[in-house]
């Protein structure tokens, strides 16, 4: 059986922006000189116990990869399975927390499909439009760039310590905050900028893992600051309480070959530099002419952004230092 990145050649679809050859975080279709179509799907189980907070979680989280891409949405389809078992009236907030994001991106939801399964899931298919010319692909950071994030890390624990009822109240209440922010305004502050080379959004593969991959298809190792990464309340604690996602273990042991750490921290906070995130923040390497303007650009749009480290020639390394 062949892999699905060769199961077409692409010199046969000209068309095709990015597809399965170059892997990203949407795919990209162009239909003439001044539109390219994104598209995208995400859907997952719940990571908090709010039903509205979670369809929220679930259609932020897939509406990033359009941001991810520079792009704007245009529609989302739903996509749900929901056990027999429990009240519609469950579903309905699932669907109503995703509709309102949605709204929120200046967007709307055109349909959707549900199926009954014993574990409620939700998501969207999402259809963005982006200029040809001014797509952000993973691959394009230079030696030198600037590193910018622009959300806090740690939910992974956060969201675990709930699932375990350990959970600070108001550390929950500051996660699901920010995975309900749309990533919309990072995008657009990226787009004004118009020198931000590559971009991805930070989720379940963790910051380490989503920097390995803009760094390998970058052809670029990235050098990154333990001291100026910006976590979320609680999520250093959890970490050194040993709450963690299985997530967390599978990334380090798929990554780490990758990663060199430097920085004085103990093995739980090495741990933590692997956790899983949902509906994370932009990653942007930028140029450092204009990384001061992003992040004032950023700033006006409600959004923080954490320089966080820099960009060097090399093959998809990643060092944590001090």
């Amino acid at each position: 059986m062949r892999p699905l990145s060769t199961a077409y050649n692409p010199i046969d679809y000209p068309a095709l922006l990015v597809g399965l050859e170059k892997p990203d975080d949407a795919a990209v279709y162009r239909i003439n000189d001044e539109q390219a179509i994104l598209a995208t799907v995400d859907f997952f189980p719940p990571v908090v116990d709010d039903p509205y907070a979670y369809g929220a979680i679930a259609a932020a989280n897939a509406l990033s990869d359009v941001y991810a891409m520079g792009g704007e949405v245009l529609f989302a389809i739903n996509l749900a399975a929901f056990p027999a078992k429990l009240d519609l009236s469950i579903l309905a907030d699932i669907l109503r927390g995703g509709a309102d994001r949605v709204r929120e991106a200046g967007a709307v939801i055109a349909g959707g499909h549900t199926i009954k399964d014993d574990e409620p899931k939700y998501g969207l298919a999402v259809t963005g439009i982006i200029h040809p010319g001014k797509i952000i692909s993973k691959g394009g950071a230079r030696p030198g760039d600037v590193l910018i994030l622009t959300k806090p890390l740690g939910i992974g624990v956060i969201t675990t310590a709930h699932k375990r009822d350990e959970v600070d109240p108001a550390n929950l209440k500051a996660a699901i905050a920010s995975m309900t922010r749309l990533n919309r305004g990072a995008a657009s502050a990226a787009q004004a900028v118009g020198h931000v080379h590559a971009m991805t959004d930070i989720t379940g593969y963790s910051l380490l893992g989503h920097a390995h991959e803009m760094a390998h298809l970058s052809h670029a190792d990235f050098v990154l600051s333990y001291a100026s990464l910006p976590w979320l309340d609680g999520a250093k604690r959890y970490a050194t309480e040993g709450i963690f996602p299985g997530g967390a273990f599978d990334n380090a042991a798929f990554f780490e070959s990758w990663v060199a750490i430097s920085a004085p921290i103990d093995a739980a906070l090495r741990l933590l530099l692997f956790d899983p995130e949902t509906s994370g923040g932009l990653l942007m390497a930028v140029d450092p002419d204009h990384a001061d303007r992003l992040i004032a650009e950023l700033a006006k749009r409600d959004t923080t952004g954490w320089r966080i480290g820099s960009v060097e020639p090399g093959e998809g390394r990643i060092r944590v230092e001090a």
